[in-house]
């Protein structure tokens, strides 16, 4: 079985193929299936139409997710909760678009807030786009509005998916499904 290094060069070469036939790099990252995904150290980690889902990547993640052609990274945590270093001015340096999204618990997951995370997951020049939370609950809030608006997935679908992707917490449910109600 390849292990995780081999299949971030192979992903990378990828890249690069599509890139050199006029591609976008984001062609490699098209599959329209959630499926479990790895590379790094990044403890949960999805993919689905070049976009990731996961928990928190360390500094040496983001380097070989921009070598593999991620353009942008978005973070669901508050400016200032990753302590251990400065990761908008790492995705800076790295050459890739960050955004913040931040919320930290059910009462900051607002209308506002899902707007925002559907709205860039949305942007298509912008992928293969990275979002992450610390554990990836909070990205399996996003994932469940997004699938359940942008993709019409049946509700128990998306919530099924969101579950897979992270999504622990009752709290942040009941928020998205009040939510894609209203939406819909």
């Amino acid at each position: 079985m390849p292990t995780a290094h081999t299949r971030l060069i192979a992903g990378a070469c990828l890249v690069f193929v599509t890139s050199l036939s006029g591609c976008s790099s984001h062609t490699f990252f098209a599959a329209n299936k959630l499926e479990p995904f790895h590379f790094g150290d990044i403890l949960r980690l999805h993919t689905f139409a070049g976009i990731f889902l996961s928990s928190q990547p360390k500094p040496d993640d983001f380097r070989q997710a921009q070598k593999a052609g991620i353009k942008t990274i978005v973070s669901l945590r508050l400016p200032g909760e990753v302590a251990d270093f400065d990761e908008p001015a790492l995705i800076t340096e790295l050459g890739m678009t960050y955004y913040n999204v931040g919320f930290d618990d059910f009462a900051t997951l607002d209308e506002e807030v899902l707007d925002r995370a559907r709205a860039l997951l949305n942007r298509h020049n912008e992928k293969p786009i990275l979002i992450h939370s610390a554990s990836a609950n909070r990205v399996g809030a996003i994932w469940l509005a997004y699938r359940a608006i942008d993709h019409h997935v049946p509700y128990d679908q998306a919530l099924a998916e969101a579950k897979e992707v992270g999504l622990r917490s009752p709290a942040y449910e009941q928020v998205v499904r009040r939510y894609v109600q209203q939406q819909l």
